[in-house]
């Protein structure tokens, strides 16, 4: 289990294609220190197996699953990317439960500066906006963040500084694709409740005013 609160901004340093599957290498000094054949590493958001560790760097492979739900298939050498190891029993929760499974990819739409803070709109698979809801959680690229405006098919989010700075989404830009996974909470009380709250088929909420710091 993830918290979403990114350790690190690593660096993808080869791609491997194989036939039915990718292997990453990938430099990250704080996630390698310690790290051994089988622990798990979230790349933005995407919970991998360490395969090989070497010096600051390890390496990772990803089956067609992931790669065709998240958008680690349009990762290159050099490409970017948010490190963060598992937490530990009895450490504190800095952001929210995330568990590495990408739930589909989202894109950003528009960013708008101020002077203080970034408004960053994203797009939203239709299948994923009954679980968006202003002021609940989502991660954006392993990156624990509360949604400030939660519309049909987008949301908003707004990035503090320190997220601009150490993770990717200081960088990326309209156009870019990000990996997305909702409030696993949401999605089982939807399957113990079943229809009896709402059909599948329900709108989102509406949208409200974004407030001025949302991020974690």
């Amino acid at each position: 289990m993830f918290t979403g609160i990114v350790e690190e901004l690593g660096e993808i340093t080869a791609v491997e294609n194989l036939d039915d599957a990718s292997r990453f290498r990938v430099r990250g000094p704080v996630v390698t220190d310690g790290a051994k054949h089988g622990d798990s590493i979230a790349v933005n958001g995407v919970c991998l197996t360490v395969v090989e560790h070497e010096g600051d760097e390890f390496t990772a492979d990803v089956m067609a699953e992931t790669l065709n739900r998240s958008s680690l298939g349009a990762l290159a050498a050099g490409s970017r990317v948010n490190l963060e190891r598992p937490t530990a029993v009895g450490d504190r929760l800095g952001g929210h439960i995330v568990q590495g499974h990408v739930d589909g990819t989202g894109e950003i739409v528009d960013r708008k500066p101020s002077e203080n803070w970034e408004i960053v709109k994203i797009s939203l698979p239709a299948d994923l906006s009954r679980y968006v809801v202003e002021k609940g959680s989502i991660t954006v690229d392993g990156v624990s963040l509360t949604v400030v405006d939660a519309g049909p098919d987008y949301f908003t989010i707004s990035l503090i500084p320190t997220t601009l700075a150490l993770t990717t989404l200081g960088i990326k830009q309209p156009g870019d694709p990000v990996n997305l996974e909702v409030d696993v909470i949401a999605k089982y009380v939807e399957r113990m409740l079943g229809d009896r709250v709402l059909p599948a088929s329900a709108p989102a909420s509406a949208s409200a005013a974004p407030a001025q710091e949302a991020t974690k």
